[in-house]
């Protein structure tokens, strides 16, 4: 299972917000760039970035930070916010990107997303983000009418074969996954699941890794990185140290 590395990104800078609240936010470094090699030079197989100014504005803001961060590192990197049209999404695979994660559109213009995955097939991702049981959009300042499980129904026949589920009311607050939603998606779906949300302890990876035979590919890892109760070395040493069981 991956442990992914989550960089957000505002005003240039990396930080994390509870709950994707602005008024709820902590700056973590000033150099994303240094951050993203720090990851990866403890052993990080990807990292997950995202534009906050961009999801909110609904177009990409961190564009240039994005792109040093690319520059900087040797793994791939998957990039979300504010990904709201075909040109951004062209644009940013030119620079590199490995992995587009599409979120609001998936709601407002579900065309796009077909188109983008019939271009890009495996490289187009959809980020569902759930709040009280629906799907949060707009950099999550709206929630639709839309169930979660429906949407991954919806994309799934677009084409897609990934996703990234994150309980917005865990994220940012060190609460731990919703264990319970993450596995009633994947087994839903029958899509790759990337979990997001809530991670606090490496008791948290271990209860997820339990579901990496339904689906449940990758976690993605913020706050508690940061804030160091999750050590990035601790956690990969868990997932290569499983082996599965012999019968």
């Amino acid at each position: 299972m991956l442990i992914i590395p989550a960089i957000d990104l505002r005003a240039g800078k990396c930080v994390r917000l509870v709950e994707g609240k602005l008024d709820r936010e902590t700056v973590y470094s000033d150099d994303p760039v240094a951050v993203a090699r720090l990851w990866e030079s403890n052993g990080a197989r990807w990292l997950h970035v995202v534009d906050l100014d961009g999801a909110f504005a609904g177009s990409l803001h961190n564009l240039d930070t994005i792109k040093a961060i690319i520059g900087s590192v040797q793994i791939p990197v998957q990039v979300g916010g504010g990904i709201r049209d075909l040109h951004t999404v062209d644009q940013l695979l030119q620079t590199g990107v490995s992995r587009v994660i599409l979120g609001t559109v998936a709601i407002r213009n579900p065309g796009l997303v077909a188109e983008a995955c019939d271009r890009y097939g495996e490289r187009i991702v959809v980020g569902i983000d759930a709040r009280n049981g629906k799907v949060a959009v707009e950099g999550w300042g709206l929630t639709s009418e839309k169930d979660p499980m429906d949407l991954a129904d919806e994309v799934r026949h677009m084409g897609i074969t990934r996703v990234i589920f994150t309980d917005i009311s865990r994220d940012g607050t060190l609460k731990g996954p919703n264990i319970e939603a993450i596995k009633k998606l994947v087994l839903s779906s029958n899509l790759k699941v990337i979990a997001s949300g809530g991670v606090s302890t490496i008791e948290d990876i271990i209860a997820l890794q339990e579901l990496e035979p339904l689906g449940v590919e990758g976690v993605i890892v913020g706050k508690a990185l940061y804030a160091g109760t999750v050590s990035i070395s601790e956690a990969l040493a868990l997932v290569r140290e499983k082996r599965p069981v012999s019968c």
